[in-house]
């Protein structure tokens, strides 16, 4: 009957340790995500920053609003002035105008003195008269197309600085350049923004990344877009997850000072990135495990 019992006993004990080996995982992390840093990109006073901590935002979404208002009236002088330079367009086309409307008389006035010179009715000076007026008028006409051309740059230059107040003014509203959630909010509206100044921290929540350390033995059994089983503590126990192997370290390095154990910590290993759906339960800096 003992030996019944002994013998019952070691099975239950070589079954044990035969279950927990094969649920033993394979690699341990944290989860972890791509953080984006919306800075500001001009100076003034913030109007608006109603956006707070833990709102879902989309890409494109209005995090801030930062006064233009100085930046508005810079722009309607510039637009004031290029509209003054450009009036004056107006009238040299009109001088232009009567100075071809003068040739076109000169021309006429030409060829009547040639033919009446041919005939002996006019003088060499009548000639030299007609063409000289001839080519003063065209070159008034080069003039006044020198200004127009002069005035155009100058609206240019004028129009130039439009958009450069144009281009403050959109990068005064300060929108996400991702889809994803509020992680931390640096700013409040009244404070003063200075481009490069930290104003939110976003993050997409809806993946997250679980960085896992292998050792050099189980690089054989990790291949990158192989799907992987992710195992996180829960209320009744442990709940698996599915993954994906999306980055493989092509280098070693020591392990991370997170493993307590002085042998774990001299050990090289490889880092793996696992990329894995967010149900809503996945937070970041959650530990998980991996099953390859």
């Amino acid at each position: 009957m003992k030996k019944r019992i002994l013998l019952l006993t070691s099975l239950i004990m070589i079954f044990g340790a035969c279950s927990e080996q094969n649920n033993k995982s394979d690699a341990y992390g944290n989860f972890e995500s791509d953080e984006v840093t919306v800075s500001s990109e001009t100076n003034g006073r913030i109007v608006e920053a109603n956006i707070i901590e833990g709102t879902k935002v989309s890409c494109g979404g209005i995090l801030a609003v930062i006064d233009t208002t100085n930046l508005v009236l810079q722009r309607s002088q510039m637009d004031s002035q290029e509209q003054s330079v450009l009036a004056q367009k107006a009238g040299l086309f009109a001088q232009i105008a009567v100075v071809e409307q003068q040739i076109k008389n000169f021309r006429i006035d030409q060829s009547r003195i040639q033919k009446m010179f041919k005939e002996g009715a006019s003088t060499q000076k009548q000639m030299d008269d007609i063409d000289g007026q001839i080519a003063l008028a065209e070159k008034q006409k080069k003039a006044y197309a020198a200004q127009i051309t002069a005035i155009d740059k100058s609206a240019g230059a004028v129009n130039a600085q439009t958009d450069v107040l144009s281009d403050q003014i959109r990068r005064s509203v300060v929108k996400s350049p991702i889809s994803g959630t509020v992680l931390e909010k640096y700013i409040e509206s009244g404070e003063l923004a200075i481009p490069g100044k930290p104003l939110y921290k976003i993050s997409d929540l809806d993946t997250l990344t679980l960085r896992v350390y292998i050792s050099g033995k189980q690089l054989a059994q990790v291949k990158i877009g192989a799907p992987v089983k992710v195992m996180i503590d829960a209320d009744n126990g442990i709940k698996e997850l599915n993954g994906k192997v999306e980055w493989i370290s092509s280098e070693a390095e020591f392990t991370p000072k997170i493993i307590q154990t002085r042998e774990e910590r001299v050990k090289l290993v490889y880092a793996v990135k696992v990329r894995v759906p967010n149900d809503g339960t996945l937070k970041l800096g959650m530990p998980g495990e991996v099953k390859f």
